[in-house]
């Protein structure tokens, strides 16, 4: 057996990460004109990937030959940034890479003078300021600097006159999808009496809410993820769309590409219009903005999406994905990036930010001592962090059942806001399940929601009845936001998460989960572990909304204005 590299670690998020190299790999920045072609017959390695959107390219070489490789590159003129690629410790198929820039926040004492001093002396060009963080700047390392941007960031924090050191590091995105029985194709979600695998009540009452308003197109839903067919019925319509963005391609047509399906079914889930055909949305009135993302996130990406929806006037942004890394604490940049839309977005109201709490049926931060995966898998107490869900700023959604149960695969912890009706099914990361395996069967209906059209989504045809996972709970969610705003638009984002939190149905599971046996589905002091404050319900959160509102403010509209409406079908009229 190969001896692994040792290990070395790095500020982020206010703790210290572990990672090892990954002895066979490295990345590498292309000159412009410059193709991986010209690197492989350089350095004798084998081109593995694209980082699109970061401009990187990732490469296989010999083990014993590869630092030899890289050192040869970095000498030449092909290349302008050169790095190895990581590994979480604990992680040995998540990869995390260096995109070469670097975050520093200075202390209060530091003079303008000492942070070009600083940086000059450790080979830095200054980028940008962050927004929202007093005296932290971005910084890109230059070909004068010495060491790699881990080693750099470790001597700055060192510092006086550095409070804190990150380098920026690029993973990949993890879609908080689960597929699920496609057996049954109503949407049992919204409304339903009962019928097979249906409790009372495991649904979350949208009619009730709809007679009070279907949302409004002034309240926009800004859905971040892989891409939208935007030409489904269920996503058209008049003013549906609103400054729609490719940050994958750059430009301004978030389409999907091969496999691109998961955005299209999450849009579909928080907004599918009312036409009289097809699926409905939570808030079928309000507009959808689509925010393209690629398939790596670093802090420029983060960043870049959030302030994209928060500046163009989302009201709700809804986020089912998560790092594809179990422990990922969010940078600097990315805390800020969130606070900033959490705070500032929506004229100073804030835009309500919703994130999928993830599909491992682990902690959303905590410590499980890990046992039966197979391999060199996580073995022994292993800390689970998503960043992203734990956010403070956010809304965290877990996912419960058309039997109102907790869904096996759903995170938990005091994190956790709200639950919403989803599918059932085994947990899972972004390289397979989590262990031990589940024998038992997990009942439970799906989610139909809209499709890419044709043959080329989860399903042949435009809908799916499959979808599921925290990625649909998570827009279920994000719809009742919007409806809440299309009634009191005048809410703050963190008043709209406490009505959220304060009309949500406390649905009990006493059960333990069938993998890790726990018994988190009761309450105490108005909280579950699994179910937050409990199952987001739209009705009661809508009425709470109109009861709050100013006389006149955000009036109740049974229909949505300027879009083409069809009757909504009764409770009574839905199909179990």
């Amino acid at each position: 057996m190969s001896e692994q590299p040792s290990a070395t670690s790095f500020w982020r998020g206010g703790e210290r990460l572990e990672v090892r190299r990954v002895p066979d790999r490295f990345a590498a920045r292309m000159r412009r004109g410059v193709g991986p072609q010209a690197v492989e017959a350089a350095a004798a390695a084998t081109h593995r990937r694209t980082l699109g959107q970061q401009n990187l390219e990732e490469f296989s070489a010999d083990p014993g030959s590869r630092d030899e490789a890289m050192d040869t590159l970095r000498r030449g003129d092909d290349v302008e940034f050169a790095s190895h690629v990581y590994q979480p410790v604990g992680e040995p198929t998540a990869r995390l890479y260096l995109s070469g820039e670097i975050t520093v926040r200075f202390s209060a004492g530091a003079a303008d003078a000492d942070v070009e001093t600083i940086a000059g002396a450790h080979g830095l060009q200054l980028v940008e300021p962050v927004r929202g963080l007093p005296g932290a700047y971005v910084f890109r390392l230059t070909a004068q600097a010495a060491e790699n941007p881990i080693k750099v960031a470790n001597r700055l924090a060192g510092h006086a006159f550095v409070e804190t050191a990150e380098p920026d590091v690029v993973v990949a995105v993890a879609p908080a999808y689960v597929p699920a029985d496609p057996r049954f194709a109503d949407q049992w979600h919204l409304h339903h009496d009962g019928g097979p695998f249906l409790t009372p009540g495991s649904h979350l009452d949208c009619p009730g809410a709809w007679d009070r308003t279907r949302g409004v197109r002034s309240v926009v839903v800004a859905v971040i993820d892989d891409a939208f067919d935007l030409g489904h019925p269920d996503l058209a319509g008049e003013d549906k769309i609103v400054a729609p963005r490719d940050f994958a391609d750059r430009d301004t047509e978030p389409l999907p590409g091969t496999g691109d399906w998961h955005g299209t079914a999450c849009a579909g889930v928080a907004v599918a219009e009312e036409n009289g055909h097809g699926t409905v949305g939570v808030a079928p009135g309000c507009a959808l903005m689509p925010v393209r993302m690629g398939a790596y996130l670093d802090d420029r990406t983060v960043e870049d999406m959030f302030d994209w929806a928060a500046d163009r006037g989302a009201a709700v942004i809804s986020c089912s994905w998560s790092a594809a890394a179990i422990n990922f604490p969010l940078s600097l940049r990315m805390r800020a990036a969130l606070r900033r839309a959490a705070v500032e977005g929506r004229g100073g109201r804030g835009c309500v930010v919703v994130f999928a709490a993830g599909n491992a049926n682990r902690p959303v931060d905590g410590t499980v001592d890990e046992q039966g995966w197979p391999g060199d898998r996580p073995s022994g107490p292993t800390r689970w962090h998503n960043g992203f869900a734990a956010s403070p700023d956010v809304v965290a959604v877990s996912a419960c059942t058309s039997l109102a149960r907790k869904a096996a695969y759903s995170n938990w912890g005091d994190e956790i806001s709200v639950c919403a009706s989803s599918s059932n099914g085994h947990p899972g990361v972004a390289t397979g399940i989590t262990h031990p395996r589940i024998t038992d069967p997990l009942p439970g209906r799906a989610i139909v929601t809209a499709d890419v059209r044709g043959p080329g989504g989860y399903d042949a045809g435009d809908y799916t009845t499959t979808f599921g996972g925290t990625s649909s709970a998570c827009p279920a969610v994000a719809g009742v936001a919007a409806l809440v705003l299309s009634i009191a638009p005048d809410l703050t984002a963190a008043e709209v998460k406490e009505l959220l939190e304060s009309t949500a149905d406390q649905i009990v599971d006493p059960d333990p989960d069938p993998q890790l046996g726990l018994t988190l589905g009761t309450y105490a002091d108005g909280r579950s572990g699994w179910f937050g404050h409990g199952k987001v319900n739209a009705d009661r959160a809508v009425a709470a909304a109109a009861d709050r509102s100013a006389p006149g403010a955000g009036a109740a509209t049974p229909r949505a204005t300027r879009s083409a409406c069809w009757p909504l079908p009764h409770p009574r009229a839905v199909r179990p």
